[in-house]
């Protein structure tokens, strides 16, 4: 009777431990590593980072890198996110010399056999120019990274994208991806149409742009407008204009008869209250989202809300009396 008492014991102690490692491990992960096992694509800009979760869906996880309201020229890295880029199946990143701060951790996972892909460079470049009708005159002839504005550019490079992710990223289902891909792909193409539409009701004498830096090359070529100038005459923000850039700008604005100045929404006001002060006061400042999503639901929190709110803001903006 005794060894039946003791033998029901030790029975009911071991169940006892075996379910304490059974919970203690679904808690921590320990048990079959399945968030680690699962594919990881990683994403430096949070843009491409919206692109590319659409046409990954469920296949793999995608890690973004750069947060909401965040500059892409200034934006840096943890030591943790570093270690994400070479532990990835794939990095997605713009290029161009557009994350000033993080493409050396970018080259550093590729250097490691990480799979790499610059969508900007993929995506038929345009340049900067020089002039009235283009940009700043130390960047002439060097690669515009902003392609992002012109969405048929960013079609193509959402295909390449999916390309990318059934050729270097194990375990996902191609059919799914492809699917993903052209339902996407069947969004761009409705914005650029919807684009299209919107800025046809701006007059030909009123397409002139005026922005916080040269960001917009790529949507004006696509929809045919004159970039007059930048408060900050560069490609990147982290660069400084002198007076006499500002008296230059001012000049442009008044030929061309310009009122209305583009401004990026994360990005400091200042520069642009400075012009204001230079044309008299009557200049209008429209905010757009230029270069960073939003949080969800502050406006831009995904790329085709990003465009179609800076779609809106521009057309009104540029038909403004």
């Amino acid at each position: 009777m005794s060894v039946r008492v003791g033998a029901a014991r030790v029975r009911a102690l071991l169940v006892t431990l075996v379910s304490f490692f059974v919970l203690a491990c679904a808690a921590t992960g320990c048990a079959g590593g399945d968030d680690d096992d699962r594919p990881r694509v990683v994403v430096t800009t949070n843009i491409l980072g919206d692109v590319t979760r659409e046409i990954v869906g469920e296949e793999a996880d995608v890690s973004v890198l750069m947060k909401p309201n965040a500059d892409p020229h200034s934006f840096g890295l943890s030591a943790v996110q570093a270690a994400e880029l070479e532990n990835a199946d794939l990095v997605v990143y713009n290029g161009l010399g557009l994350e000033e701060n993080v493409l050396r951790h970018v080259e550093a996972a590729r250097e490691s056999g990480v799979a790499t892909f610059a969508a900007a460079e993929a995506a038929d470049p345009l340049t900067f120019h020089t002039g009235q009708d283009g940009g700043p005159e130390e960047e002439a002839g060097e690669p515009d990274p902003h392609f992002w504005t012109d969405p048929d550019r960013v079609r193509k490079a959402a295909g390449l994208i999916a390309d990318q992710v059934v050729e270097h990223v194990d375990g996902v289902d191609e059919k799914a991806v492809r699917n993903n891909a052209a339902r996407y792909d069947g969004q761009l193409a409705d914005l650029t149409t919807w684009m299209e539409k919107s800025f046809a009701a701006v007059p030909e004498n009123r397409r002139a742009l005026v922005t916080n830096h040269h960001v917009f090359g790529y949507l004006a070529d696509r929809f045919g407008f004159r970039v007059i100038g930048a408060v900050i005459p560069s490609g990147t923000t982290l660069a400084s204009p002198s007076s006499s850039d500002l008296r230059s700008l001012t000049q442009a604005m008044e030929k061309a008869g310009v009122r209305t100045v583009f401004a990026d929404s994360s990005q400091p006001t200042r520069l642009t209250e400075v012009l204001r002060q230079e044309m008299g006061g009557d200049v209008d400042v429209v905010s757009l989202y230029s270069e960073s999503l939003t949080e969800k639901g502050k406006g831009a929190g995904t790329y085709l809300e990003m465009m179609r709110a800076n779609t809106s803001a521009m057309a009104d903006g540029l038909t403004r009396d």
